[in-house]
């Protein structure tokens, strides 16, 4: 019986590790996919903008 009890903590954690792994896979893509790209493109061409627009005020 001990074997068990030790077997079970394990057991548990790797069945919550397998559905964190599952719903975070099934949230990848999706209907939300091209807002969510579309956002991180703004973020990133907002901060470009503003790293040219420094360099440029130094020059």
């Amino acid at each position: 019986m001990d074997y068990v009890s030790a077997l079970v903590p394990p057991v548990v954690m790797a069945v919550f590790f397998i559905g964190l792994i599952v719903t975070i896979v099934k949230s990848q893509g999706g209907a939300n996919k091209a807002k969510e790209d579309a956002v991180v493109d703004a973020a990133l061409a907002r901060a470009e903008s503003a790293r040219q627009a420094s360099r440029d005020t130094k020059a």
